[in-house]
């Protein structure tokens, strides 16, 4: 039985800081991504439960250790300095059972030792609803009633496999996030192509602009189209689409429905798959 752990914490631009925080995973780190606008490091933890939870725990401590929120400023959404901490089984005939007891005890294990403040999702809430709830309908599940005093709160989530994924736009002429044309398309777009299997925001970039996605149900989800339907009401607009980013790591079986003469152009590979990882951790 295989799990995996993708903890995002809220430092995206001291990369030294962020390698600190990773290398306590040891040999579970299957994937480090980082970026500067988002002010947000995506760290992907794999392998067996038991070693997947205690490296969970180094790396959340180091990250509350390292990260003070006072003054934080990035384009996501974000409410603690290990920001969402979900557990995801690896193995289709598992379901969440493994994945709840490890988020049970994380989440316990959080509030009493770092005394900060976890609120669960996953089965019985999504995660955009404890962002917009926290410490006003919704109170911890576990840890103290308020936000730590330099580490916020932390989303501890069990949940099957996501894929994160970013595209680049940016007007025809070069326009720039402070001008807004790209912002307001970018958001325009999200809003076009968000679903229940899609959730997608706009976002400002140091740059243009960014239409930021969660596949949450990737096997059924397809890429290739996704992206073209991005392209197609992008360049409707007057706007262009500069870049593709895979966040993380991606399902085999989701890599295996996009046809491999589409790969490098949508920037992923075999390599970046989890199985491949698992197999060659980076740790």
């Amino acid at each position: 039985m295989l799990v995996e752990c993708v903890i995002n914490v809220s430092e995206g631009r001291d990369l030294p800081a962020v390698q600190a925080i990773a290398a306590e995973a040891g040999g579970t780190l299957l994937d480090v991504h980082s970026d500067a606008d988002h002010h947000r490091s995506v760290l992907t933890l794999g392998g067996d439960p038991a070693d997947v939870e205690q490296a969970a725990r180094a790396v959340v401590g180091a990250a509350v250790a390292a990260i003070d929120l006072a003054g934080h400023q990035g384009v996501h959404p974000r409410f603690g300095a290990a920001d969402v901490v979900p557990f995801v089984p690896l193995d289709p005939d598992d379901g969440l059972d493994t994945a709840l007891s490890l988020r049970a005890r994380f989440a316990a294990w959080a509030g009493a030792t770092l005394a900060v403040p976890c609120f669960l999702y996953g089965p019985e809430r999504p995660l955009p609803e404890v962002r917009r709830e926290a410490f006003r309908t919704l109170t911890p599940d576990t840890g103290p009633p308020s936000p730590h005093p330099t580490a916020g709160a932390t989303a501890v989530g069990a949940r099957p496999p996501l894929v994160a994924y970013n595209l680049w736009i940016s007007m025809q002429e070069g326009g720039t996030a402070d001008n807004g044309g790209a912002v307001e398309l970018a958001r325009s777009v999200a809003a076009a192509i968000r679903s229940p299997a899609v959730l997608s925001l706009g976002l400002p970039m140091a740059e243009g602009a960014q239409v930021s996605c969660n596949l949450v149900d990737p096997l059924t989800t397809d890429l290739a189209a996704l992206v073209d339907a991005v392209g197609h009401l992008v360049g409707e607009a007057g706007g262009r689409v500069d870049r593709l980013e895979l966040v993380g790591l991606l399902p085999a079986a989701m890599l295996r429905t996009v046809p491999p003469r589409r790969w490098s152009e949508l920037s992923v590979s075999e390599e970046q798959t989890v199985e491949a990882r698992l197999a060659a951790p980076v740790g």
